[in-house]
């Protein structure tokens, strides 16, 4: 049965919509990730160097990003015009259906160069579903909320892309120890077709959901949102924008880069998979506490303190990972896990909460994913060519950490604190007003 017009969701069906549907999107994209590290270099991408593969697998990666701001544009264009909730269900089935098809893709050695044309072009659309995703999922979670409590629902999101990595690298780990000698045969196909399936969870979750209450708004939305965003809103667009480069770019090298960095120091997949699930499994929980600490003590703040201190922790993480000792790699990954997430946690209302109701949708998405598809797209492919042109030291990609980590600092500073500011407060905003 529909709720009442104007009636707030519980809080479970609101974490299943923001976070469930949000685990199945960013498990389908960052198995990519994953497969990039450990396969594709391989099958995708063959050269003498397998560094170079692994170049190359990541410079596809980033294809995807590229299209995610297009795909934030279309969904919040139609997500502030028609409701959160049909494009919430547009971009689930989109990133299945192309995750699956990654499933089914035949290999460099069977096609020859199409193979990665394909994947790339199955990539740009998975940025397109990924583009409009993380918008109406936070933007769920935000807006359904109680008064007092916005942070912490909108840290569902966040909470979401944790579990869909952690689920990806569990796929990963048992399939490699299952069916170790099957990865680069038949073995690296199952995540992606297992992605594809696992829509219909997500489905059912949205499919039986009621769209966010409307009671925020302050009129109708505009025939172009977009062009109300950036002619209105100028400043939340930039500094969002710089907020999500720098936080995208240390989640993308964190994800993806980190696990090459341990490979290539001597630890084994199995090992470096199992380090990896630590930190989701950790990030998980603190974005939950982000939340709910932002909603205590303020966004800025929270998020201040987990950029500043990642950026400095990032030169101690690298010594910890090629120091050999099992024990203090996995320490390495469980103590990241806190910093980084309190960033994730916090990020979503801290953006959403920028921009009027009207065109919330389309102010959130454009802001954060122009900074995904810069900073999560190039950060991999840039962190790898940092360091090779370094000779390997290891103080070169916590120095890139350190800058964008830096970036994200600015960024908070130069957004104002929403904490007790009542969400619809941006839909009286004049133009001049909202440069301040």
């Amino acid at each position: 049965m529909a709720a009442p017009p104007g009636a707030r969701p519980g809080m479970l069906k609101i974490f299943f919509v923001s976070c469930m549907g949000t685990t199945l999107e960013y498990y389908d994209f960052l198995i990519y990730g994953t497969a990039a590290s450990l396969v594709f270099n391989k099958l995708f991408f063959p050269a003498d160097d397998p560094l170079v593969g692994t170049l190359l697998a990541f410079a596809a990666f980033g294809t995807g990003f590229l299209a995610r701001p297009l795909g934030g544009i279309l969904a919040g264009h139609w997500g502030d015009r028609v409701g959160r909730r049909r494009m919430l269900i547009l971009t689930l089935t989109t990133m299945g259906l192309s995750t699956m098809a990654v499933g089914l893709l035949p290999t460099y050695a069977v096609i020859g160069v199409w193979a990665p044309v394909l994947l790339v072009v199955l990539r740009l659309v998975q940025g397109l579903a990924a583009g409009g995703e993380w918008g109406g999922a936070a933007l769920y979670g935000v807006e359904s909320a109680p008064p007092d409590r916005r942070a912490f629902y909108g840290s569902f999101t966040g909470a979401g892309i944790s579990i869909g990595g952690l689920l990806a690298i569990a796929v990963f780990a048992a399939m490699n120890a299952l069916f170790p000698d099957a990865m680069l045969t038949w073995g690296w196909r199952i995540p992606f077709l297992l992605g594809g399936l696992l829509i219909v969870v997500g489905l059912v979750a949205r499919q039986g959901a009621d769209d966010v209450p409307r009671q925020a708004d302050s009129g109708a939305p505009p025939a172009v949102p977009l062009v109300t965003v950036v002619r209105h809103h100028p400043r939340a667009l930039l500094l969002t924008f710089g907020l999500s480069l720098g936080y995208n770019a240390i989640a993308y090298i964190g994800f993806s880069f980190f696990l090459t960095y341990a490979v290539a120091v001597g630890h084994s997949t199995g090992e470096s998979l199992g380090a990896q699930a630590v930190f989701l499994t950790g990030a998980t929980v603190f974005s939950l506490v982000s939340g709910a600490l932002a909603d205590r003590f303020g966004r800025r703040p929270v998020v201040l303190v987990g950029a500043v201190l990642t950026g400095v922790y990032l030169f101690a993480f690298f010594w910890l990972v090629k120091n050999g000792n099992p024990v203090l790699f996995h320490l390495a990954f469980a103590l990241a896990s806190p910093l980084t997430a309190s960033m994730k946690g916090a990020t979503p209302a801290m953006i959403a909460e920028q921009f009027p109701a009207t065109v919330r949708y389309s102010g959130a998405s454009l802001g954060y994913q122009l900074g995904a598809a810069l900073g999560g797209g190039l950060a991999p492919t840039v962190a790898t060519l940092v360091f090779v042109s370094s000779g390997r030291a290891t103080w070169s990609v916590p120095l890139l950490g350190l800058a964008v980590a830096a970036l994200v600092a600015v960024c908070v500073l130069g957004l104002p604190e929403t904490l007790r500011r009542p969400v619809a407060a941006n839909d009286e905003r004049t133009p001049q007003e909202a440069w301040r």
